[in-house]
């Protein structure tokens, strides 16, 4: 544990040093003041960054825990030259990279509600950082995988570029298409499943079950929200997503712990 806490350390501080984690905080802490400005509420606010935390931190996180995975080899391969096990260094390595990150966006979305006293829904406000952590979890689950698989940079990049693409953008045209086609058939049991398949999904439901924002749910949504209404609908939400950041993660410390560095 000593060995964990110790390579998770290093590793933090070196992201946290890093511009482009300080440039993603200020873009959400700059953003969100913005929107708070503007829309007046911190509900309306919150709907208006739900979007933008679906794109932009899958979209970061994979891309950045992609390059800096690559990055750190030789590190990884000096390390290994201690008497250190490869899964005491996996699980530095991934803390590492996912706290400073997922740090970043609470305190660029929280502060500026904090700032303007807009906590009329903190609950709502409390599942979007949730929402936001997850997903910096599950993506950069994904990008450590990706890496682990993937000697080349490039070809890491355009895997996770392509992972982004068909979980944020593509799918949802999946989904419209699927509905569209089998309309003429009982849905209900499909869309749960597209639901569950699809992180970025799962916390687009969690947080529009919990503003209740039925003109803003799609047939995914509202699926889910007829089948588990209440707190059923937001642990399984959560069950999902903590299951989407854990089967990745199993499945890149088999590689890291397989790769001939």
């Amino acid at each position: 544990m000593k060995t964990v806490t110790r390579i998770m350390r290093y590793v933090l501080l070196d992201v946290l040093r890093n511009r482009w984690v300080l440039g993603y905080a200020l873009f959400f802490l700059v953003a969100t003041d913005a929107l708070l400005r503007f829309d007046g509420t911190g509900a309306r606010a919150i709907i208006s960054l739900l979007n933008l935390v679906l794109l932009l931190v899958p979209l970061v996180t994979i891309v950045f825990g992609t390059m800096y995975w690559h990055g750190a080899r030789e590190f990884n391969e000096l390390l290994l030259t201690q008497p250190i096990d490869r899964s005491s260094l996996f699980h530095g390595l991934f803390a590492g990279l996912v706290l400073p990150l997922s740090a970043a966006f609470v305190a660029g979305v929280s502060i500026p509600f904090l700032l303007h006293g807009a906590l009329e829904n903190p609950g709502a406000l409390a599942l979007l950082l949730v929402a936001g952590v997850a997903l910096t979890a599950v993506f950069g689950a994904m990008a450590i995988l990706v890496a682990g698989l993937s000697s080349d940079r490039l070809r890491g990049l355009a895997a996770s570029l392509a992972i982004w693409l068909a979980t944020t953008v593509l799918y949802d045209g999946f989904v419209l298409w699927f509905t569209i086609a089998f309309r003429d058939a009982s849905l209900e049991r499909p869309l749960l499943a597209l639901t569950l398949a699809n992180p970025v999904d799962l916390a687009r439901v969690m947080l529009l079950l919990q503003l209740d924002a039925a003109s803003l749910m799609g047939a995914t949504a509202s699926v889910f929200q007829r089948a588990f209404a209440g707190p059923a609908g937001l642990a399984i939400a959560l069950l999902g997503l903590s299951l989407w950041a854990l089967v990745p993660g199993i499945l890149a410390l088999r590689a890291f712990r397989r790769r001939d560095f």
